[in-house]
C-alpha cells in the first residue's frame, strides 16, 4: 500500500466515531434552544443528539447527506433560507417544494420564534423608538447581530432594504449579545422571541410595522423516509407539544440558571433536577472520556496522514529546486485560510458533516510545519558529508535513509511538535460540524455566555496540548541521539 493508500486508510479510521448509520440522529444548531430542543427529541426517541452543527447552511448540508436523520427547525427559515422564497407557506406547501429535495416537514412543536429587533428599554424610550422603522431616523446607534442574521435573506439584507436602515452592524455571538447590550457595547441586537434574556435585560421587541419577518413556527425538519424507517420515534415527537410561555422558561433554565441543556431536556419529560456542577464535576463530566477520544482520534489521525505526505513533500522540495518554493508556497496559503471557511467548503465537497472534513481541514493545517522543516532539515546538512557518502559507492536512497534524515531528524521531529501542538487547539473548532471533541463544550458554552462550560472545555484543551507537547519532547529526547 502506497502513502496516499495507508494516509486515506488513517483517516478513516479516526473517522469511525461516526455513529452507524441505522439509528436515528438528531442535529441542532448553535444556540440555546435548538440545543434543547435537539437534546429534548434526543432523549424523548432514544436517538443520537448531534449538538451545535452550525447554521442553516451547514443543517442542511447534513440533512441531504444522510449525516442526521432530523433537527429542529422553524417555517420561515425553510420558506427563506432553503426554499429561497420571500412566500408565506403553510407546512403543505412548503412539504410541496421540500419533496424534489428529498427533504419534509411536519411534527409541529406547538409555538412560534419570530425573529425581533431589540432595544433596551430605557434607550428605546429616551430616542422614542417604538418601531423597526423609526431606526432609520438614528443612524448612530451602533448594531450588534448574530452571524447568520447578518447573511439570512429574512435577517440584515432584507431588513435593511425593506426599512432603509443606515447602520452598519457588526457581527457577534448570539450568546454574548445581550451581554454586550446590557453593558452599553451595543444599541440595538437581533432576537428571538422565545429569549429567556428579553424579560432580564428589560428588552423592547421593536414593532415589526412593515411586516417583514415571517411566521417563524416550530416545526421538525427531516429526511423524506424518516418517518417510515423509525416510526416509534416520529411516535414519540408528535407527543411533544410546547407553548410559546413553557419554551422561554426552558430557556431560562439554561441561559439563566446555568442547567445543562441535556438536564433541560430530562426535566421537561419527567426527569429530575439536579444540583449546580462544579469547576471540577464539569470538567471530569461523563462525557469526559468521549471527547477525549473524539479530539484524540481528529488530532492523531490528521497527523499520521500529514506525516506521509508532508515528509516525502519536504523531500521532493529538497531534491529539486525547481518545486521547493511551489511546494511551501502551496502549503502557506492553506494556512491562510480561516478555519471556519475551510470547514464550510469542505461539507458540500466530501457530502459531509463531522469527522470527515474536520480530519481533511487539520490534516492540511498541519502539512506546513512538517514539509517545511523537512526540506529545511534536509538543506542543512552538510554537503561534505553527503559526498563522503557517495565517494563511498551509496546510491541517493541509502545517502538518504542513513545520512540525511538521520541528521534532518531533529527539525523534522520539531515540525511535527508544531503540528500536533496546533492541531489540538485547532480541532476544537471541529466541533461546530459535528466533529466532537472539548470544542462542543466551548461551543455550548459560547451559546450560553456559560463560563464554567467555556472552561471545562477549555482547560481539557490546553492540558491535552501540554500533555502532546511534552510527549513529543521525550519522544525527541529518545529518538534524537546527540553525538556526544
Amino acid at each position: 500500500m502506497g502513502a496516499r493508500g495507508l494516509g486515506a486508510l488513517l483517516l478513516a479510521l479516526a473517522a469511525c466515531t461516526v455513529q452507524a448509520q441505522d439509528s436515528l440522529r438528531v442535529g441542532s444548531k448553535r444556540f440555546t434552544e435548538s440545543y434543547i430542543l435537539g437534546a429534548l427529541l434526543a432523549q424523548a426517541a432514544g436517538a443520537e443528539h448531534r449538538p451545535g452543527l452550525g447554521n442553516t447552511a451547514i443543517l442542511y448540508e447534513a440533512l441531504r447527506s444522510g449525516a442526521i436523520d432530523v433537527y429542529p427547525e422553524y417555517t420561515g427559515t425553510i420558506a427563506r433560507e432553503i426554499l429561497k422564497t420571500q412566500e408565506d407557506l403553510d407546512l403543505a406547501a412548503l412539504n410541496r417544494r421540500l419533496q424534489p429535495l428529498g427533504l419534509a416537514a411536519s411534527v409541529p412543536l406547538g409555538f412560534d420564534n419570530s425573529y425581533a429587533v431589540g432595544m433596551l428599554q430605557e434607550k428605546a424610550r429616551d430616542l422614542r423608538i417604538e418601531r423597526i422603522s423609526h431606526l432609520a431616523n438614528h443612524p448612530q446607534l451602533r448594531m450588534g447581530l448574530s452571524h447568520e442574521f447578518l447573511g439570512r435573506r429574512d435577517g440584515w439584507p432584507g431588513l435593511r432594504e425593506a426599512y432603509g436602515l443606515p447602520q452598519s452592524p457588526r457581527g457577534l455571538d448570539h450568546g454574548l449579545a445581550y451581554e454586550a447590550l446590557a453593558a452599553g457595547e451595543l444599541d440595538v441586537i437581533d432576537v428571538y422571541k422565545t429569549d429567556a434574556k428579553i424579560e432580564r435585560y428589560r428588552i423592547n421587541a421593536l414593532e415589526d410595522d412593515r411586516h417583514f419577518f415571517p411566521s417563524y413556527a416550530a416545526v421538525l425538519l427531516h429526511r423524506v423516509d424518516a418517518p417510515a424507517r423509525f416510526p416509534d420515534a416520529f411516535e414519540a415527537f408528535r407527543k411533544i407539544k410546547i407553548d410559546t410561555r413553557t419554551m422561554v422558561q426552558l430557556n431560562a433554565r439554561a441561559e439563566i440558571d446555568k442547567v445543562p441543556f441535556a438536564q433541560v431536556a430530562a426535566e421537561y419529560l419527567g426527569g429530575s433536577a439536579q444540583e449546580s456542577r462544579s469547576l471540577w464535576s464539569a470538567v471530569f463530566a461523563p462525557d469526559f472520556g468521549r471527547l477525549l477520544a473524539e479530539h484524540l482520534g481528529l488530532v492523531f489521525g490528521s497527523l499520521a496522514a500529514a506525516l506521509l505526505i508532508g515528509v516525502p513533500l519536504g523531500i521532493l522540495a529538497a531534491r529539486c529546486r525547481l518545486l521547493a518554493q511551489p511546494v511551501l508556497l502551496a502549503c502557506g496559503l492553506i494556512q491562510t485560510i480561516p478555519s471556519l471557511a475551510l470547514l464550510a467548503f469542505l461539507i458540500p465537497l466530501t457530502g459531509a458533516i463531522g469527522a470527515w472534513p474536520a480530519l481533511i481541514a487539520l490534516f492540511l493545517y498541519a502539512l506546513l510545519p512538517i514539509t517545511r522543516n523537512t526540506h529545511a532539515g534536509l538543506a542543512q546538512v552538510p554537503r561534505g558529508l553527503i559526498g563522503a557518502a557517495t565517494a563511498l559507492g551509496l546510491r541517493k536512497r541509502p545517502v538518504l535513509m542513513n545520512v540525511e534524515l538521520p541528521l534532518a531528524l531533529p527539525t523534522i521531529m520539531a515540525g511535527v511538535k508544531t503540528s500536533a501542538v496546533i492541531n489540538v487547539g485547532t480541532a476544537t473548532i471541529a466541533a461546530f460540524i459535528g466533529a466532537g471533541g472539548f470544542g462542543e463544550r466551548i461551543a455550548q458554552g459560547l451559546a450560553l455566555n456559560d463560563h464554567s462550560v467555556l472552561l471545562a472545555g477549555a482547560l481539557p484543551a490546553a492540558g491535552l496540548a501540554l500533555a502532546v507537547h511534552a510527549a513529543f519532547e521525550l519522544a525527541e529526547r529518545s529518538l534524537v541521539r546527540v553525538p556526544r
